[in-house]
């Protein structure tokens, strides 16, 4: 019988019988006549007591200590009732079979409750340093609010697609794509899905994928990766922006709900606490752009009006004025200057330097981009003509609105940082699991 080290006896149908575990030798404790093995594999860990009245058990602590930890084992043994052990059982009168010693000690202690290295230490580090219960249980919460986001949208009727990550045009302008060699002809990694997800709403009408995007952006700051997980939206037929932030609130409360049910333990281990988000868009605390900047100079003295983009201590500032006025750990941006957003960005009828587009923030940092597009074929041309750039390169994605295209819009979410916001991390780095940045390229 093969049972999980996180509770061996499982069922109370266990307890009295023979099982088998496998897993990682996490700690070996030596206490006089008594010595306490902990296994560990990826859903616990389970106390193995091993008492010394014979000489085999004697030559079994001797054997075991002179193991690395990190070793792999199988234990077989009879699972008792013990109220202070894990899971409220532990597995005595053991046999252990070695299936893999380690050849040398982890570079540091995984027993311990949080991990005693720096953070560069446990990246150089990461094939071990993801082996500890805490940093397992962030990832737990990743992988938890990636499934709470299919769930959700694939309940509202999007369907899930996986577009290309060659592509022959940047995707937002500019000089921050990494660029390729693909055949002896140039081509970048993709910034986002955002022309085709947008070309999609053409054929599905609602679509969402989850899946890596690459800036060449030469950041080294605690909240910017140059590759990490985006989790996009697209939907047509819609009113204007605010149709896409109920869709982004009501996504976000199912990734909330699905971390709830879906990662409990890790809940706990973290100790942490989710944060309430209202049922629609209308309970979330909402300003305008330019209005979040006056409210900053009157209120601090620092003039920021006329920025183009909220600089992270402004969000932080804003962050702060909605939990203290709104008791909001949530904050709404709207309209942000068209100038600043891409291209396909609809900007507001009654102030063409406003757009219809809007960020939310949460515990103040941005966590989530989005707004309406344009949808019209001339309005591209004309778009493209007043930034002084060439249609040329992005024929095939202008052919979608040359043959009609409806209302539509769409957001994305940042996975490690909303992650990491989540779990209260000093860095982005400690929610993705291999980080790619400005320094690191492996592991």
């Amino acid at each position: 019988m093969r049972t999980p080290p996180s509770s061996p006896a499982g069922p109370p149908a266990h307890t009295g019988r023979r099982v088998r575990l496998a897993g990682w030798l996490h700690r070996l404790r030596r206490l006089g006549s008594v010595s306490f093995l902990l296994l560990r594999d990826a859903s616990g860990t389970a106390q193995v007591v091993i008492e010394a009245p014979t000489a085999g058990a004697a030559a079994l602590v001797d054997r075991l200590a002179a193991l690395y930890p990190e070793s792999v084992l199988e234990v077989e043994g009879e699972a008792v009732a013990a109220p202070q052990a894990p899971g409220g059982v532990e597995v005595r009168r053991p046999a252990v079979t070695v299936l893999a010693a380690a050849a040398a000690a982890p570079p540091f202690e995984l027993y311990r409750p949080e991990p005693d290295a720096t953070l560069p230490a446990r990246l150089d580090h990461a094939a071990v340093a993801l082996r500890h219960p805490r940093q397992r249980a962030i990832f737990a919460l990743s992988a938890a609010a990636m499934s709470g986001f299919r769930a959700t949208l694939r309940a509202a009727d999007f369907q899930e697609v996986q577009t290309p990550k060659l592509v022959a045009t940047a995707t937002e302008g500019g000089a921050n794509v990494f660029r390729v060699d693909y055949m002896g002809r140039p081509a970048y990694l993709a910034q986002s899905p955002q022309f085709y997800k947008q070309m999609l709403v053409g054929v599905f009408e609602r679509v969402f994928e989850v899946g890596p995007v690459f800036r060449a952006e030469p950041h080294d700051t605690p909240r910017h990766l140059n590759e990490y997980v985006s989790l996009d939206a697209e939907q047509g037929f819609i009113g204007d922006h605010t149709t896409v932030m109920e869709t982004v609130v009501a996504t976000m409360r199912g990734m909330l709900r699905a971390v709830a049910t879906e990662a409990p333990a890790a809940l706990e281990r973290l100790a942490l606490a989710l944060p309430e988000l209202p049922a629609t868009a209308s309970g979330v605390p909402a300003i305008d752009f330019a209005a979040g900047l006056d409210l900053i100079w009157r209120e601090t003295g620092e003039d920021a009006r006329g920025e183009p983009d909220l600089a992270p201590a402004h969000e932080r500032w804003l962050g702060a004025w909605a939990a203290r006025e709104h008791g909001s750990d949530f904050l709404f941006v709207t309209g942000q200057p068209t100038a600043k957003r891409p291209f396909y960005t609809h900007p507001d009828p009654q102030r063409p330097a406003a757009s219809r587009s809007f960020d939310l923030l949460f515990r103040g940092v941005e966590i989530v981009t989005g707004g309406q597009r344009l949808h019209r074929y001339e309005d591209y041309l004309a778009a493209l003509a007043a930034r002084g750039m060439d249609p040329a390169p992005f024929e095939g994605y202008l052919e979608a609105f040359r043959h009609g295209m409806p209302p539509h819009g769409g957001f994305a979410i940042g996975l490690e940082r909303w992650v990491a916001r989540l779990a209260g991390l000093a860095n982005v780095r400690e929610a993705t699991l291999f980080p790619r940045d400005l320094n690191r390229l492996a592991p």
